[in-house]
């Protein structure tokens, strides 16, 4: 046991929640934000503005024509796999062949895929890594190892997986259809609070596929952790505090939340309102890349995958029966106020209160130098 023990440490190989629940989980939205949702924004600016350069097809595979923002999305299960054995800190040779596992995994996955390559890179990442430098012939022994047992476990656990992922994210959608109001607090409360803990809920809302009313909900309940954080720890953060809370990411709370549990109530009860104003009064959906769901307003994302929901729906959004629209006034309307105008005035009404009970007092909500 001890020589087991020694070898993992040797190897890197650590078997813990932090390591695949939170480092492998937030790299793979990293790597699907530089495929998937960075094609998807461009191929919609191209469309939209009528740009020539990302509008035209700059390759053809299989009959079927490219453009720089469908590359880019074509790709997004190599580069999830990438971003997953980069936070494992994988060697090279490893890590260079993920590129082809992620690739297969994420097709065998289909709508489920990026669960799958969660799962088969982390598989095939820590196998390489255990058999990595240990032969004279590494150049041929790593990359062999890495992508057979990636393509091996790709061809047996991914479809499952897909499917499992992708039906439970189905019956999200549907429940959140049929009970807009209840699945609206639900959700927007979960995911909310999922991005303000050190996991990713763009990861989440990517796996799971959420589109629609459920999007708009997830996008609603990030919205109202980061903008209300922005705005209800001003007094001590400023303007500064104000941008890297409001379009970076309500994670930076986190110390002070440890320290204080209280702080985290009123964006909480921000959401469960939020939520079901955009799922019932609204109407707000979702539909882009389901990515978008978990980013709030986090580079202004959750509100530009509404955008290109309108414009031009995903693949996803369709087959849940989501088509293209005009939006009107009424929809831009809902869209602002629920990510931006309803988190800061709900947050800075209750915030206030429990600063007058002294439940939240004076530097509670100061980030960090």
């Amino acid at each position: 046991m001890e020589n087991i023990t020694a070898f993992l440490k040797r190897k890197n190989i650590v078997f813990s929640a932090k390591r695949y629940g939170i480092d492998a989980l937030g790299a793979m939205a990293q790597g699907l934000f530089c495929s998937l949702l960075i094609g998807t924004i461009l191929n919609t600016l191209g469309s939209q503005f009528h740009i020539g350069f990302l509008t035209a097809q700059v390759i053809t595979i299989n009959d079927v024509g490219y453009t720089i923002g469908g590359m880019a999305s074509f790709m997004s299960g190599a580069a999830m796999a990438v971003a997953i054995g980069y936070a494992l800190q994988a060697p090279p040779l490893v890590l260079f062949s993920l590129a082809t596992v992620g690739y297969a995994c994420n097709a065998l996955g289909k709508a489920g895929g990026p669960l799958a390559v969660l799962f088969v890179a982390i598989i095939a990442a820590e196998c390489g890594k255990a058999v990595s430098k240990e032969t004279k012939i590494d150049i041929l022994v790593t990359p062999i190892v890495t992508t057979l047992i990636g393509i091996g476990a790709a061809w047996v656990i991914a479809p499952p997986i897909g499917a499992a992922a992708s039906a439970f994210g189905q019956l999200i959608v549907r429940a959140t259809a049929l009970q807009p109001f209840w699945m609206g607090i639900l959700v927007s409360v979960l995911v909310g609070v999922a991005l303000t803990l050190p996991i990713s809920s763009a990861a989440i809302c990517s796996v799971l596929g959420l589109t629609g009313l459920a999007g708009g909900a997830a996008v609603a309940g990030c919205c109202a952790q980061m903008v209300g954080f922005a705005v209800m720890s001003f007094r001590e953060n400023r303007w500064g505090g104000l941008v890297s809370q409001g379009i970076g990411t309500s994670m930076l709370q986190m110390p002070n939340i440890i320290k204080n549990p209280r702080i985290w109530i009123p964006p909480t009860l921000a959401s469960a309102i939020t939520g079901p104003v955009a799922t019932c009064l609204f109407r707000l959906e979702m539909n882009g890349a389901a990515i978008n769901s978990g980013m709030g307003t986090c580079g202004f994302c959750g509100q530009l995958g509404v955008w290109t929901g309108w414009i031009s729906p995903s693949e996803q959004a369709v087959a849940n029966g989501a088509a293209a629209i005009t939006p009107r006034a009424i929809d831009w309307i809902g869209l602002i106020l629920v990510s931006f105008v309803l988190p800061a005035v709900l947050c800075w009404i209750f915030g206030s209160f429990l600063r007058k009970i002294g439940w939240i007092k004076e530097g509670d909500l100061a980030l960090a130098d």
